[in-house]
């Protein structure tokens, strides 16, 4: 990821912060609460989390951990966050909970913490310079992981210049490569996918 992408990528969310405040959906850029909920449920789909450890890539506010807590108790979960205002809030409301904990990082550039399950909502989806770096991310994102990572992408986008879509027939071709056992979920969303890849 270039310093013009994540600069972008910042210069986005701060101006969403400063449009929406520092506590709503629409700050991590969602459409609305449903669709960010819609996504959560098919990730939380993949597997029963509650046994597991859960790495979640862009964490945002932690939003995918509340979702989560209302299934699972006992979740062992790390949040990666690189823009510090996102991190603040969400160390703010789950910072306290047991086996929680926050990570400000760039889930790309950094080392991760190898865990059971790598998890991706919404983080992969912004447009970058790099033509292979959906291809770099899907790697470094499942390397981190000992059971598997889930992630969801666009397959539809109004352009804008900041988000990206992908062929869902494509990524999964590629992932295929890199892992034994891959599942496309394509039945909840005409302009979302979700890829499971399992070890």
């Amino acid at each position: 990821m270039s310093d013009n992408d994540n600069s972008a990528i910042f210069n986005y969310h701060r101006s969403m912060i400063a449009r929406h405040g520092n506590k709503s959906h629409g700050a991590l850029g969602w459409t609305d609460l449903d669709s960010q909920l819609l996504r959560f449920k098919i990730l939380s789909e993949m597997a029963d989390f509650g046994k597991y450890s859960i790495l979640d890539a862009g964490c945002g506010y932690g939003d995918l951990l509340a979702y989560l807590l209302r299934l699972y108790e006992g979740i062992t979960y790390t949040g990666v966050e690189q823009i510090p205002e996102l991190l603040e809030e969400a160390q703010c409301r789950y910072g306290k909970f047991p086996h929680v904990h926050f990570i400000q990082a760039d889930f790309i550039q950094d080392e991760l913490p190898l865990s059971d399950f790598v998890l991706a909502s919404g983080s992969l989806n912004y447009f970058q310079s790099d033509p292979g770096f959906i291809y770099h991310a899907i790697k470094k994102l499942y390397r981190s992981s000992k059971s598997g990572l889930g992630f969801n992408l666009l397959r539809q986008i109004i352009p804008n210049g900041l988000l990206a879509s992908y062929e869902p027939q494509q990524i999964i071709n590629f992932c295929g490569t890199i892992c034994p056992n891959v599942q496309l979920r394509t039945d909840y969303s005409q302009e979302d996918f979700t890829v499971y890849m399992y070890r």
